[in-house]
């Protein structure tokens, strides 16, 4: 049952929804790219399946929300005014990189947001330096295990099927890319959703509405749908440049680099790490790419997501601290 919440919490509350609600529709893109690119699915039909299988994957475990909620800043330390900074700084960001059509980092959006507003409300002693730090590392690691992840699966199927006409292969494969989509799809919902039910968590505990960092079930079932609905609306532009602007993808590579960022990303859920679930499926596309030829990566639309990558936290943290500045001129 849903608490009677204060207007400034119910204004965090919302804006954390309004994120999730951001998050899906600029992640659409991870788990429909590869399946729309290859035309084994329509966009529409697409959408609707990443919706419903985000959102039962936002009920596989609240592991990643707990970290979120407890593990980046000290929630006996802020305000609401903090975390509603941060969640502004995070779908700012996550609103112009969707209009570049750059598949950026909702995560590292919303953990920027969060120690840009943190450390502007407190300085440095808000800020929990050791689960920022195996956030961070697992961050720098899950493209590369979803890179060699993908390459290592392509070559397997491509030394399986060597003798396979291309023909079969593509049916074959573009049948188990339903499969490998929804399993994209349910590893995302798993990682994303929570984050957005960690910074509610969050909220409620330096408000004192809730005692411990458990998350309450009225928490998972809105963060739940508000991802499951901005999935289904569909970030195109991101899934033009994800699908059809880094390399040439048939049905095989879609499935080899849909499976491997999805095994990394419910690894990942499992140990309670928010990592970039646009970075793992992003670097499986390129480990995928490269069995071909190293040529058949398209390098300089790499450089510019890499580069969106690297400015994503201190952007969004800047943006956060300019929000919580300007709201604590305005109170």
């Amino acid at each position: 049952m849903m608490p009677d919440l204060s207007g400034m919490l119910l204004f965090v509350v919302a804006l954390a929804l309004l994120f999730d609600f951001s998050n899906g529709w600029h992640d659409s893109a991870n788990a429909i790219a590869t399946v729309v690119s290859t035309r084994v699915l329509s966009p529409l039909v697409a959408v609707l399946m990443a919706g419903l299988m985000n959102v039962a994957g936002a009920f596989m475990s609240t592991a990643v929300a707990k970290m979120v909620g407890s593990g980046i800043v000290d929630p006996g330390a802020v305000t609401q005014g903090v975390v509603a900074s941060a969640l502004g700084g995070a779908i700012l960001w996550n609103l112009c990189t969707l209009l570049l059509g750059l598949p950026t980092s909702s995560s590292h959006a919303l953990i920027g947001g969060l120690v840009g507003s943190g450390w502007v409300h407190g300085g440095w002693a808000v800020v929990k330096f050791s689960g920022l730090r195996a956030v961070l590392e697992a961050m720098v690691l899950s493209p590369l295990f979803g890179f060699l992840v993908g390459l290592a699966l392509m070559v397997l199927i491509s030394w399986v099927f060597f003798r396979t006409s291309r023909g079969f292969a593509t049916r074959l494969f573009g049948n188990l890319q339903l499969v490998s989509a929804s399993f994209m799809a349910y590893s995302h919902g798993a990682n994303d959703a929570q984050k957005a039910m960690g910074v509610i968590t969050l909220a409620l505990l330096s408000a004192g509405q809730i005692a411990s960092e458990e998350v309450p079930t009225w928490v998972i079932v809105t963060c739940a749908i508000a991802m499951g609905l901005g999935t289904a609306l569909g970030g195109w532009r991101i899934v033009r440049t994800l699908g059809m602007g880094i390399t040439k993808l048939e049905p095989v590579h879609g499935f080899a680099a849909e499976t491997g960022a999805a095994t990394v990303l419910l690894a990942t859920a499992h140990f309670g790490l928010p990592v970039s679930t646009t970075h793992t499926i992003t670097s499986s596309v390129m480990g995928v790419g490269a069995t071909k030829r190293l040529s058949a990566v398209r390098w300089g639309v790499t450089a510019r997501i890499l580069y969106a990558w690297v400015f994503t936290l201190p952007g969004s943290g800047l943006l956060a601290a300019l929000i919580y500045v300007g709201l604590t001129r305005l109170s």
